[in-house]
């Protein structure tokens, strides 16, 4: 095992803890530290890596929140029972979208969009549009600030912004948060919804990559997996301080400031791409 390789891996663990939750975007993250950070693997299992390694991350909103998600656990009542089903349901219905277009364009996005340009435009794109809703929502009161009372449609609608992540750089938590403040969901909501939505949405896409990756001829050897096994952990880790922080941020803070950052970089990619 090269113990470079494996600090690689070690920093590409960091950057995913943060920026999985941050609204920066993970895989954009992942794709430019790959232009820097390059691991010394095959091109099937980098492009499998960099999906699976979100896992790690979801994981760690499993523990933190395994009392809330868990509609079996027996200190709730009946009715805290239902209303665990019920959010369980809603993030269904928001998953849906997602499973039907990005199952069948996956090969096409992955050709296409997994590169430098694309995701130093997103970065921009959705920091502008971060800047222009919250400075639009200034002062105005939010009409769901409970998962609880959070319709099913605005669900769905959450869903469908949730389709955009799929161009990376965009950001899956950036794209939900956003969609779910402009219709109305408190940043808090927005925030833990979004959360949420990653759990089935990461499982199922670290499995087709999985999938995908096997099914090419590949198969893994030790020190591919010990990268990958070490890339989640550390993702697990310091994700659970990245959704502290980020819950902590926002009860005295809005998202400019990320919308900032994303500009910010995007507009440094450029210029270090084309000059």
């Amino acid at each position: 095992m090269n113990l470079i390789e494996l600090l690689k891996a070690v920093i590409l663990g960091i950057i995913e803890g943060i920026t999985e939750w941050l609204p920066i975007s993970s895989t954009g993250h992942l794709i430019l530290a790959n232009q820097f950070i390059k691991l010394d693997l095959s091109a099937d299992f980098m492009e499998m890596f960099n999906v699976v390694i979100q896992l790690g991350a979801i994981l760690a909103v499993v523990v933190l929140y395994f009392y809330k998600l868990n509609p079996f656990s027996p200190s709730k009542d009946s009715a805290e029972k239902h209303n665990t089903w019920v959010l369980w349901l809603k993030v269904i219905i928001a998953c849906l979208p997602a499973i039907i277009i990005g199952l069948p364009f996956d090969d096409y996005l992955d050709a296409h969009f997994y590169n430098f340009i694309t995701v130093a435009a997103m970065l921009i794109l959705y920091g502008v549009l971060f800047i222009v809703v919250e400075n639009h929502n200034k002062g105005k009161t939010a009409k769901f600030t409970d998962l609880n009372n959070l319709p099913y449609q605005i669900a769905l609608f959450i869903g469908i912004f949730q389709v955009l992540a799929l161009i990376p750089g965009t950001s899956r938590s950036g794209a939900t948060i956003l969609g779910a403040i402009m219709i109305g969901a408190s940043r808090y909501v927005a925030t833990e919804f979004s959360f949420f939505l990653g759990i089935p949405v990461m499982f199922g896409a670290s499995g087709l990559k999985i999938f995908k990756f096997l099914l090419k001829g590949n198969h893994f050897t030790f020190d591919q997996t010990v990268i990958l096994l070490t890339g989640c952990v550390v993702a697990f880790l310091v994700s659970i301080l990245a959704i502290k922080f980020l819950l902590n941020y926002l009860k005295r803070n809005d998202f400019k400031a990320f919308g900032w950052y994303r500009i910010v970089l995007g507009i440094i990619l450029l210029g270090y791409w084309f000059f």
